[in-house]
């Protein structure tokens, strides 16, 4: 069989948190709200309707721009793409071509392999198409209190290799966003949308001359396995000697598969040019670099100030990172510990694997109860190899089947004594007793 190279590139659409919509008054807030009450002329595109921006929107894809090292365009402007669907009042959608606010970026994945960004720019979002039964008819009905809102469109250049990858670099830009405060990325609710772009080639230097998109993924878990079953059913087809079609596909995560839903559009297809109601921007150095000067500590900065002030692992720094709620909990804990016989891994692993309710337990409150959950371990040989010897003797099954190589039941031999001592044993005691005895 021959070798191919996935070559896969992503883009993520981002619904902003500001009060009102891209071009209009209209509240931006649509989730769980009756719907096309958040509407207005300028968002449902009827006729001698004006747009005025945004300015918070546009201020917040520099922002974002600048978390993923773009360089930002002096000049820029807002165009109109055609396409006819239900949900796009205008039957255009007001858009970014070429000059969009922000280039040529990057991100870097663990292995240190850079993601290179081509571009960052702002939209509105359309309306909502919804599938209903109605007397016993299938109909599709329309909710335009989505349509208008300030959209930014994050896109890769192909440098993606996997669905692992894939997956790593969707997290990475969520927790870089989330951390701006400028959307909650929550896929459940729409407001972080994926798209993977997809080809396969012989030569990684040679891009294919053919592109899958699939769209509307709405969980880092689907794009992964997406992925993947993209690049076995295209092998299959260039294995035949078949190219496979430039087309757009869904994804059906019940049967964990790709399917057609339509031909792929070109650029010219969307009859781009300059949106006539709306001049173009023009930001100086200035301006740019006021922004620039509100960027927080991002992500990797924070889980480099955990690892090396508190030795904690990349994999629960990350976690902890990951929620700036929890980080901001372990980051007031971990002050309450420092004259106490307590460690800031024992403490991050506690708040991350417990998934502790920190709505519920306060810092205070989790600190003393781990401190005397230690106090109270029992750590006396005696009185520890009194109940070992009991716990041996009640289960001699579990004992034969330890000598004969099964090592999972040394973990039931330790769970009964926990269970014994209502899990006051020190277990690092407890192992090495146990096997001890049973040596």
């Amino acid at each position: 069989m021959t070798k191919y190279i996935p070559i896969i590139g992503m883009e993520v659409h981002v619904e902003l948190n500001t009060n009102s919509k891209m071009f209009c008054g209209c509240p931006a807030h649509h989730f769980q709200i009756k719907p096309n009450t958040h509407t207005c002329p300028v968002c449902l595109g009827l006729p001698g309707a004006l747009p005025v921006p945004n300015k918070k929107a546009i201020d917040w894809t520099i922002l974002i721009a600048h978390a993923f090292n773009c360089h930002i365009n002096s000049q820029s402007k807002f165009d109109r793409k055609h396409y006819f669907y239900p949900d796009l009042p205008k039957g255009y959608q007001i858009s970014q071509y070429d000059q969009p606010i922000s280039q040529n970026g990057y991100l870097i994945l663990d292995n240190a392999k850079k993601i290179r960004i081509n571009r960052v720019h702002l939209e509105e979002d359309t309306g909502k198409l919804l599938h209903r039964t109605i007397k016993n008819k299938k109909v599709s009905l329309i909710d335009f209190n989505r349509s208008g809102v300030p959209l930014v469109e994050i896109v890769t250049e192909p440098d993606i290799s996997s669905g692992e990858e894939a997956k790593e670099y969707l997290k990475k830009l969520r927790d870089i966003i989330r951390s701006l405060k400028v959307s909650d990325c929550d896929m459940e609710k729409g407001s972080m949308r994926l798209e993977a772009n997809i080809s396969l080639s012989k030569n990684s230097k040679k891009l294919p001359n053919y592109k899958v998109e699939i769209k509307n993924l709405n969980s880092f878990r689907f794009i992964d396995w997406a992925v993947n079953y993209e690049i076995d059913r295209q092998t299959r087809l260039l294995e035949k000697g078949i190219t496979p079609e430039q087309e757009t596909r869904g994804y059906d995560s019940k049967l964990k598969k790709t399917f057609s839903q339509r031909s792929k559009e070109e650029a010219q297809d969307y009859r781009y040019f300059p949106e006539p109601d709306i001049p173009p921007m023009v930001f100086t150095d200035k301006y740019i670099a006021k922004i620039k000067q509100q960027l927080p500590a991002l992500p990797e900065d924070k889980v480099k100030l955990l690892i090396k002030n508190y030795q904690l692992n990349q994999t629960t720094a990350r976690l902890l990172v990951s929620n700036e709620n929890y980080f901001k909990y372990f980051k007031t804990a971990v002050k309450l510990i420092k004259n106490i016989d307590l460690s800031p891994q024992k403490l991050a692993n506690m708040i991350v694997n417990k998934k502790i309710n920190i709505n519920k337990i306060s810092p205070n409150q989790l600190i003393n109860q781990l401190t005397k959950k230690s106090q109270a371990q029992i750590k006396d040989d005696k009185t520890l190899l009194k109940i070992i010897n009991q716990v041996l003797s009640d289960n001699q099954a579990a004992v034969q089947s330890f000598k004969k190589g099964k090592t999972a039941a040394l973990g039931f031999l330790i769970g009964q004594v926990m269970s014994q001592t209502q899990g006051k044993a020190d277990p690092q005691l407890t192992r090495k007793l146990l096997l001890k005895k049973i040596k």
